[in-house]
């Protein structure tokens, strides 16, 4: 049925596909250096907003665009997997001819058939059989809906959704996400029709030599699963990016018209296109991942389908008990799920999560309504397309855990590091958090206070991380994690006092107060003048005197003014500002080509033929402070339209790429001409751009491609400052 071509356990694997051959796969051997690679010639025609591919003879409107990637199964760090669409890879964002993918490039194959009348046809993955024909495909915040005819009789409507729950701790623990299938005949007769679906065991490790088991069976009300796991786990590790522990489950309705098997992929899937059922057989000669391809699949005969609507629902979710090593105050734990503390068993769980369907859609209507409808209001259908785009893949890259009276949230730093709770992730992550619920930034930031108050942190200044690979957030008691320090001091103070200002949680800065007060003596000695150093684009590489880092530590010492005076200490405050405003005053002599035309901030001090986005001054008006005069913000907004390209304005005057994240916080306090054209330029972006993996933060801007020379950022949650101008809509009073 396809071939394979396997070259070890230390590369990572491209999945390259057609419509109708067999899948080859080819790997690469750099992690991130994903190739560009073509199967086929594709051509990309802007007409009308639709993205024509030429091979097929059909074509698909994008709605609001056609994304590098489009979301299908998004909900953590391991349930995150896209269909590529871009065309450095992907096959112009078709479900039919190219398998789902983990975030990393590597194939988490997810297969859907259909006979109708006798005759096979692929409606997702790359199986063998042709195509349907797909007509529209539209992302929300929530979901992602592909229409699709199949030989002109009957119609399909495939909808995966991701649900996020911002006020419902017990539905956003759960790391299991919705597939619903409808089928309808389109030409007024009936149709014998039956749908098929499977996935493979690809799903459970990122080396396809390790030993898979799995399990079938119905849960008390009824739901049946295919349970999928490594046979002999490996707690808190990966294997290129994928969880090493955990089950599986692939679940749908038990009912009299459903069948099902579990075995090699050419037999399984062969089987129903030659029957249209399947033989209610589990396999359990128990093997790797890459040996005849174990598949797990469900069959649904829908009889003869007229008029009505026929329909089925699966869900994909991984269930591990305990999630993360975590050193807090009490030492080194193993801290639960949080679904453990709603749940005495995982199949309580997935019956839960199937049978929720109906008040989980509604919920995420209620939510795409909520962020359609606001970011149209603040900035047009443009900033719509931007902001619906990054809800997924900003949390996609957390996880609930703890228990009920304790919990927290981790967050992975996909891609770039994998570092566990950076605190400059966390940073341009934190709007998206302050516009949906400020209370999830609280416990994001509590388990960075917790590990570094107690004591086993050595340095003065803020951590940058808890861990250097997520899941284990151990800490660095030997204080050598990335020096960040200006940028990290800065981060704590700006979101400590954000998430106060809009929870209104004086006793949370109370609590916090000394080791806050530790931070901002370090940006009192080291803000105004920074030394040599990197701050959060490390990649760009260190300098001195960098403009926008030492405004950041400015502005973090006005937070702790603001702080100091929420809590009672008036004559700290009272000194903390005058320090603040004396710098601010240095600063803009020091930081400002005045002789310009137009005048404009420097990349670094005396520089005056360079710049950079001044993207920290959105915590000036993030925070309420006033400390930045409007003059400030006026002649940036004046400037930027001066040095933009294509895609956007570059991040510095060493590179020509720029930071889209960093755009959208900059964007946020600009003048609405400003603004609009960052805006407008981001979404055009997210239409033309090549790339095929989830959004990256990172590209060129004069091609929109992948940088020349830096590294490839994909799926980070970064993508949570495009909900900068939203966040700020939002905000508190500066002192409350």
């Amino acid at each position: 049925m396809h071939g394979r071509v396997q070259m070890g356990i230390f590369q990572t694997v491209i999945y390259n596909l057609t419509p109708y051959t067999p899948h080859l796969r080819q790997t690469i051997t750099a992690k991130y250096n994903f190739a560009k690679m073509k199967v086929y010639i594709q051509a990309f025609l802007a007409v009308c907003g639709m993205f024509v591919d030429i091979t097929k003879g059909q074509s698909s409107t994008f709605s609001p665009a056609r994304p590098p990637a489009i979301p299908l199964a998004v909900k953590s760090p391991y349930l995150n997997t896209w269909l590529q669409a871009g065309q450095n890879g992907g096959n112009g964002g078709y479900l039919a001819g190219e398998w789902p993918r983990f975030w990393a490039g590597q194939v988490t194959a997810w297969t859907g058939m259909i006979r109708v009348d006798g005759t096979t046809y692929t409606w997702m993955g790359a199986p063998g059989p042709q195509a349907v024909t797909q007509t529209s495909v539209q992302y929300t915040a929530t979901s992602s809906i592909f229409i699709m005819t199949v030989g002109g009789k009957v119609g399909m409507n495939i909808t995966f959704t991701s649900p996020i729950t911002p006020d419902d701790f017990k539905r956003q623990s759960l790391l299991s996400s919705y597939m619903e299938a409808r089928v309808y005949s389109i030409d007024g007769n009936g149709h014998s029709v039956q749908l098929y679906t499977d996935i493979s065991a690809e799903w459970v490790a990122g080396d396809n030599r390790a030993i898979a088991q799995w399990d079938y069976g119905t849960t008390g009300d009824g739901v049946a699963y295919h349970k999928v796991y490594r046979q002999t786990p490996l707690e808190f590790s990966e294997s290129f990016d994928q969880s090493n522990w955990g089950n599986w489950y692939y679940s749908t309705k038990n009912s009299s018209n459903l069948s099902f098997q579990s075995g090699t992929d050419k037999v399984v899937r062969g089987a129903f296109q030659s029957s249209g059922k399947l033989a209610n057989m589990k396999d359990t000669n128990y093997r790797a991942i890459s040996q005849d391809w174990p598949v797990f699949a469900y069959v649904s005969d829908f009889g003869t389908v007229q008029r009505e609507t026929h329909s089925t629902l699966y869900t994909i979710g991984l269930y591990q008990e305990e999630a993360i090593q975590f050193v807090g105050s009490s030492g080194q734990v193993q801290l639960p799920s949080l679904w453990t503390s709603y749940f005495s068993s995982e199949t309580d769980a997935v019956s839960f999560f199937y049978n929720d369907y109906g008040g989980a859609s509604r919920t995420a209507r209620t939510l795409d309504n909520k962020i359609q409808a606001d970011s149209i209001a603040a900035a047009g259908q443009d900033y719509a397309t931007i902001t619906t785009l990054a809800t997924r893949q900003a949390f996609g890259a957390t996880q609930f855990v703890g228990n009920s009276t304790k919990p927290y949230i981790f967050l992975k730093e996909i891609s770039s590091d994998g570092n566990t709770q950076t605190v400059d992730v966390i940073f341009p992550f934190h709007p998206i958090l302050l516009y949906l619920k400020p209370e999830l930034l609280k416990l994001l930031l509590d388990p960075l206070f917790e590990y570094q108050e107690s004591g086993q942190y050595p340095n003065k200044y803020s951590i940058h991380d808890l861990g250097a690979h997520y899941p284990n957030a151990t800490g660095h008691p030997d204080g050598r994690d990335e020096p960040q320090p200006l940028e990290e001091c800065g981060n704590m103070l700006i979101m400590a006092l954000a998430y106060a200002q809009r929870a209104k949680d004086k006793a949370y800065l109370t609590q916090h107060y000394k080791i806050l007060d530790q931070w901002t003596q370090y940006l009192i000695d080291e803000a105004l003048i920074p030394a040599d150093q990197i701050s959060t684009d490390d990649f760009a590489g260190s300098l001195a005197n960098q403009t926008n880092l030492a405004l950041k530590g400015i502005i973090g010492i006005e937070a702790m003014a603001v702080i100091a005076n929420i809590t009672g200490n008036t004559a700290t405050g009272v000194n903390y500002t005058n320090i603040a405003h004396s710098y601010i005053d240095q600063w803009q002599t020091l930081g400002i080509a005045h002789d310009a035309n137009p005048a404009h901030t420097t990349l670094g001090y005396g520089l005056n033929d360079t710049h950079g986005l001044l993207y920290n001054l959105y915590s000036d008006r993030e925070l309420n402070l006033g400390l930045v005069p409007q003059s400030v913000y006026d002649m940036q907004s004046a400037f930027y339209p001066t040095v933009n390209k294509k895609y956007g304005v570059p991040l510095d005057t060493r590179h020509e790429y720029t930071k889209n994240d960093w755009e959208m916080f900059v964007a946020a306090v600009a003048s609405t001409e400003t603004r609009d054209m960052f805006v407008r330029e981001l979404a055009q972006w997210i239409n033309d751009t090549p790339t095929n993996l989830p959004v990256t933060d990172l590209y060129d801007v004069p091609s929109g491609d992948w940088p020349v020379g830096s590294g490839h950022f994909t799926s980070r949650p970064v993508v949570g400052g495009w909900f900068a101008l939203l966040a700020l809509n939002n905000g508190g009073s500066a002192s409350f």
